[in-house]
């Protein structure tokens, strides 16, 4: 159990002492803790690594690793810098260890972690506060913590790459020297080598938005010694990041984000790397060379390592499309898997789950990178939060019985507010709306039920049982435009009141508190104690669960933008970002098509007015049991009330999210 603290200095010496104690007397018993993985069936028949090493006398200490590129044109191979802390104890036992890595661009200029903490140095540059915990509460454990500056990054060498080889191979690097396949320097510019000889060369890495991406980039390379990568919130695609079929999802590109992430001695020489961030990736949202290489999905039949991936629900920074598509391509490859999925926005599971968080990575850390017996790889596949707090297991993600089901719409009795069923719409039957760059998806929820100029709404019968969609979707739609340029948005929405998390406020669905809780030893200069946090709720009258975008001048060919014929149709496929959602008994689902959704994405040059052929406009949802259960759950009585006795609010508006992936928190 954490040891609970107030205030956010006072116990800082108390608990160097007492984990010191604590330490001390552990030490008396026999040390089993991480000898080399393997070497025997009783390692691997031990159930969980134990805090027998102090970090108070934890190795510290940099290492620059070779990466064999020369991104910043100096003539020289780049260097990137690695700070290391591992117990000094496996030292004297002629022991070697494994390591858990963080690869990050983040560790000076914007900090990591609910407490935007950064890397800090002593007098003679040695690493004196890693951010984070894992450091605080695996070293003890035998493990080393590895915290990687990316290239052109803190005191790395190179240029920002936002993604690409550069940034891939600054971590991959790291990876093969931990297992002697690339040189590691004592200093930034000396020749005097550093060897890992202390290592295994099982590494794990783990990391949030831009760091996990890095994790699952360098998973798709097929290194060697990379046993398994825990991406939280990460992405999987960086074209994906910026746009959706086309649709700009921020006013800037890669190369705003580069020159803010930069390190000072990074930003002359790198000039000719943040040109080509300029000229290769066009706000027309064509897929360009550069958004290939910066593509991992592709490359998910490479890759050997576990994967536990961790995502919001309600992320609307790095969006659920980046989950869903990275998930089945490994699943495709029969790739071993673990999944968390929140009901949060862009937020660490350390700051919603932490205790059960901390449990279950400690045991996949075990099994994977020490091969204990632990029963973990034995466990359901799926945690679900499916209210605040309120969680759920799947033995398999999405579950088996999960079926591709068409569901269409059609009119209703009133212009713009029609029907959801399997049944098709007449030929010619038509809806039309005119694209408003004010309005977004709450707006569009909670007026589905009125005719409103700015969407149009599909709305089922009262289910009278619930129903569930597992996993990632599509929406089709044929629509005729009235200008050369439109944008079109796809959401899908539980009606019906409910408590959910807050993911639009501050926080995306957590509050911190002042009060602290330790997680592993402390040093004056590190400390394992984090402020708390609770989950932050709203009572809501609809919930949108998924959505999708796209610019319609991307029908023709994905990835090429072409000028829309006036007056004529053109058909697009909106991807639907992956989520798990019951919508219960007495809720309906809706599906509402719009143009611009609001701070999410960009609007168009134009403002068309879009007329949707219903005959050949559809979505194929993921719904457990499929076309038999939406059946089912859409006739016969409603045996529970439809309104709340209460009249809740509606959720505020999607916030405008800054183009810098878990830079803040």
């Amino acid at each position: 159990m954490p040891i609970r603290t107030r205030g956010t200095r006072t116990t800082y010496r108390s608990l160097v002492l007492a984990a010191s104690a604590a330490l001390m007397a552990v030490s008396l018993a026999p040390a089993h803790a991480q000898p080399a993985p393997g070497t025997n069936r009783g390692d691997a028949d031990r159930r969980e690594s134990r805090p027998i090493h102090s970090y108070e006398k934890a190795i510290r200490e940099s290492v620059w690793v070779d990466i064999r590129l020369d991104g910043d044109g100096d003539g020289r191979s780049d260097r990137v810098a690695v700070d290391i802390v591992r117990p000094s104890e496996p030292v004297h036992r002629g022991q070697k260890i494994p390591v858990i890595m963080d690869a990050s661009p983040y560790y000076a200029c914007c900090g990591r972690g609910n407490e935007t903490q950064r890397k800090t140095y002593d007098a003679a540059g040695r690493p004196v506060q890693i951010p984070l915990y894992y450091d605080n509460y695996f070293v003890p454990r035998g493990y080393a913590f590895a915290a990687v500056d990316l290239s052109g990054t803190n005191r790395s060498d190179g240029c920002v790459d936002i993604g690409g080889r550069q940034d891939v191979q600054s971590a991959k690097a790291v990876v093969d020297w931990l297992n002697g396949r690339a040189a590691g320097y004592t200093s930034r510019t000396g020749s005097k080598l550093s060897s890992a000889g202390w290592s295994t060369g099982d590494t794990a890495m783990i990391g949030k938005s831009f760091d996990g991406a890095i994790a699952n980039g360098v998973a798709a390379t097929g290194v060697e010694g990379l046993k398994t990568i825990v991406p939280i919130g990460a992405l999987s695609s960086w074209y994906d990041y910026y746009f959706a079929k086309g649709a700009p999802l921020f006013d800037s590109g890669p190369n705003w984000l580069a020159e803010n992430i930069e390190s000072p001695a990074a930003r002359e020489p790198c000039q000719a790397v943040k040109k080509r961030l300029v000229d290769d990736a066009p706000r027309t949202g064509n897929h360009t060379r550069l958004w290939h290489e910066r593509d991992y999905v592709r490359a998910a039949h490479k890759v050997k390592a576990s994967v536990f991936a961790v995502h919001g629900m309600q992320d609307l920074n790095v969006r659920g499309k980046h989950f869903g598509q990275w998930w089945d391509a490994l699943a495709a490859q029969g790739v071993e898997r673990k999944v968390w999925l929140s009901q949060v926005g862009h937020v660490d599971p350390f700051d919603f789950r932490r205790a059960k968080w901390v449990k279950t990575l400690h045991r996949w850390f075990d099994h994977h990178l020490l091969g204990y017996d632990n029963g973990i790889d034995d466990e359901p596949m799926a945690d679900i939060e499916r209210a605040p707090d309120q969680w759920t297991t799947d033995r398999h993600w999405p579950p088996r019985t999960t079926r591709v089901t068409t569901l269409r719409p059609a009119p209703g009795a009133r212009p713009g507010v029609g029907t959801l069923s399997q049944r098709p719409a007449r030929p010619g039957a038509r809806e039309t709306f005119t694209d408003d760059r004010t309005q977004h998806e709450i707006d569009w929820a909670a007026a589905v039920d009125r005719p409103t100029p700015a969407k149009v709404g599909f709305v089922s019968r009262p289910l009278s049982r619930p129903l569930r969609l597992s996993g990632s979707g599509t929406v089709t739609v044929t629509a005729t435009p009235t200008t050369t340029s439109a944008h079109l948005s796809a959401v899908l929405v539980d009606l019906g009141p409910d408590v959910i998390r807050d993911y639009a406020a501050v926080g995306e669905g957590i509050t911190t508190l002042p009060q602290r809780s330790c997680w592993g030893a402390s040093t004056p200069g590190d400390s394992a104690c984090f402020k708390e946090t609770i989950a932050r709720t709203k009572a809501v009258q609809q919930t949108v669960f998924s959505r999708g975008w796209a610019d319609l001048g991307h029908h023709a060919f994905p990835g090429r933008e072409r000028p829309l014929t006036p007056g004529k149709p053109h058909t697009i496929t909106l991807d639907l970002h992956a989520a798990d959602h019951v919508v219960p008994a007495g809720h309906r689902l809706a599906l509402i098509i719009a143009g611009t959704d609001r701070h999410l994405i960009e609007p168009p040059a134009t403002t068309p007015r879009l007329t949707l052929d219903l005959a050949r406009t559809f979505a194929r949802l993921p719904i457990v049991g499929g076309s038999r259960a939406f059946e089912r759950a859409t006739r016969g009585p409603v045996l529970v009330p439809t309104t709340s006795p209460t009249r809740p609010d509606a959720v505020a508006g999607p916030r405008a999210v800054r183009p810098i992936p878990g830079a803040s928190r």
